[in-house]
């Protein structure tokens, strides 16, 4: 069973919707104990950094999520939930993130061509760094997926699988351990998509 958190923030019920299709049972929930119950986790998010960091630790579920990852849990971080397991973010300010993949959040503006619009929307093809990652075994080389964003993860280098061109190559994708981060959506990414949750259903 896979646990998506609730914390009232991200594209909840189009995720629970996208394991239905490849198969897989998911809950949205904010309860603790279903979450330390569940095989794997999802951290979704869209919106802004602050207000959704402040609402995941106001649960006290940045403790539950940090524990299970702790016991060697897969989780995955979608969008702003991809930005959250960062060390920081310099969305409006400075804001702590969880902590679990090494580098900061930065925006796009002024580090990708001006006359590119932001934010960063559209299908993009993923290149992958390195060896490619299990979870996108299903993958060929010329995948797209879709992303909206504004801001990107940084200084990232050692968690680095994927990243994709926007004037410049950009983090795509991390992974430290049992965490993985996606950039862009794989519930709005189609049958590409699918194949990658499918993809960290079987890890």
């Amino acid at each position: 069973m896979i646990a998506i958190i609730d914390y009232g923030i991200g594209n909840l019920f189009s995720l629970k919707s996208s394991f239905s299709k490849i198969g897989e049972q998911a809950v949205v929930t904010s309860d603790k104990e279903v979450i330390a119950k569940a095989d794997r986790i999802i951290l979704p998010g869209v919106g802004a950094f602050e207000d959704a960091a402040k609402k995941l630790r106001a649960g006290g579920l940045d403790k539950v999520v940090l524990d299970e990852v702790s016991k060697g849990k897969p989780l995955i971080g979608i969008c702003l939930g991809m930005q959250m397991l960062f060390e920081r973010s310099y969305e409006y300010g400075v804001h702590e993130g969880l902590g679990l993949i090494k580098g900061e959040i930065k925006p796009l503006e002024g580090d990708v061509p001006s006359e590119l619009k932001i934010p960063h929307m559209g299908w993009n093809k993923l290149d992958f760094v390195g060896e490619k990652d299990e979870i996108f075994k299903y993958l060929g080389d010329n995948d797209c997926v879709y992303f909206v964003h504004s801001y990107y993860g940084v200084e990232c280098e050692e968690a680095l699988i994927a990243t994709a061109e926007y004037g410049k190559p950009i983090t795509a994708a991390v992974r430290s351990g049992n965490v993985w981060g996606c950039q862009f959506h794989p519930e709005k990414s189609g049958n590409v998509g699918l194949s990658i949750l499918k993809a960290f259903c079987e890890i």
